[in-house]
């Protein structure tokens, strides 16, 4: 069979494989601990699931428009103008297939063969993909854990070139946890405007930023320069709704156009009763969200501080999503000298699921997701001590 060149030449997802292989081994009576999911273990809230259920009675079951139902376009406008402070309105928005969809959209809509966009890394997994799809270069800005996992003005400054078209935010970051300050967005953006950038942010773990963090969104700038601003989210994080496949776009007028073209080619509209359950969500209380931010917190530090305490690893403190990027370099050898080979090795001889930070652009460090309850991640944790001598 004839397969496009272009699939061919596409890595399949680092974070899918794992998930695969923890999968197999659970097939053959291996008990496995996964900390390389990438959802929370939170039910998603009774309200939503609520209004979803009486969609389903009300009879919704039809198509609706291609960017969303229209109250539900409004009701993004609205979590963003009651979180960020903007004035947004419906036409607006978009509602897409998941937030990846949006930023596949994205891409698609901006990237000429050949254009460049500047990704710090480490890295989601699925960006570099995104952009090769869309035909485009991803130039990585390589940022260190001693600066946080953060790229500076100066930092994005050295990787630009002539060729370059966008530059991708995405903070709090996956797989590092880093939140970017008001400040720091804001020198950002003040460059990236200077150059004619087009800026996407990827907010997607909005609610799980970390006091006395707070998260700093790009929308008070897609309000000031709304033609060079896209500012994606979903529902699948904060709200815990991965499997509903809700996401959602902020962007100029004539941007939702184009994304609604591309969509109105492929996917169409994102399912009804999932819009409807949306819009519960986004107009609902957040509380739920605040108590689960608490939990993941302590969480966090509960693996922080058994991770620090382990000669030969370094973690910095992340300050948002669910997620831990330690650095395991210093227990290379020659049989795992890499982050995949111990991930690997992890999963085989340990039971413990993780992602290899090769897939994230940094090959010294692992991804350990907490999202999951603290006597499995404590299990974990002790598995892979011993495993590695670590105590």
């Amino acid at each position: 069979m004839r397969i496009a060149k272009r699939l061919q030449e596409l890595k399949p997802s680092a974070t899918m494989a794992v998930s695969a292989k923890a999968m197999e081994l659970r097939a053959q009576g291996k008990e496995i601990i996964s900390l390389s999911v990438g959802e929370t273990d939170f039910p998603t809230p009774e309200h939503v699931r609520t209004a979803a259920k009486a969609a389903i009675d009300e009879g919704y079951a039809r198509y609706t428009q291609v960017p969303g139902l229209p109250e539900l376009r409004e009701a993004v406008a609205g979590y963003f103008n009651k979180t960020t402070g903007t004035s947004a309105e419906g036409k607006h928005t978009i509602v897409t297939n998941g937030g990846k969809q949006g930023l596949f959209n994205l891409f698609q809509s901006l990237l000429d063969p050949g254009d460049e966009v500047l990704v710090p890394s480490p890295y989601w997994v699925s960006y570099p993909a995104m952009i090769q799809l869309a035909q485009g270069v991803t130039v990585t800005v390589p940022t260190t854990s001693e600066k946080g996992f953060k790229a500076s003005v100066e930092d994005f400054r050295a990787a630009l070139t002539d060729k370059t078209r966008v530059l991708l935010f995405n903070s709090p970051s996956n797989p590092t946890g880093a939140a970017y300050t008001r400040d720091e967005i804001d020198a950002i953006m003040e460059f990236a405007l200077e150059k004619g950038l087009y800026i996407i942010s990827d907010e997607i773990y909005d609610q799980l930023v970390y006091p006395p963090a707070e998260h700093a969104s790009l929308a008070p700038w897609w309000e000031k320069a709304p033609e060079n601003v896209a500012v994606m989210n979903g529902l699948s994080k904060s709200f815990s709704m991965t499997g509903w496949r809700v996401g959602y776009c902020l962007a100029h007028e004539d941007m939702v156009k184009a994304l609604s073209k591309i969509q109105g080619q492929s996917t169409s509209c994102v399912n009804v009763i999932a819009q409807k359950a949306a819009i519960a969500a986004l107009n609902g209380p957040l509380d739920e969200l605040k108590a689960m931010r608490e939990i993941f917190m302590r969480r966090r530090d509960l693996l922080l501080d058994r991770l620090n305490g382990w000669s030969g690893v370094s973690c910095p403190t992340p300050e948002g999503a669910f997620y831990v990027f330690p650095d395991f370099s210093s227990l290379y050898d020659a049989a795992r000298p890499d982050s995949t080979s111990l991930c690997t090795w992890l999963l085989e001889e340990a039971g413990v699921a993780a992602v290899p930070g090769a897939a994230f652009g940094e090959d010294r460090c692992i991804r350990l997701s907490y999202a999951l309850d603290d006597a499995a991640l404590m299990e974990a944790l002790d598995r892979i001590g011993r495993a590695l001598g670590l105590g």
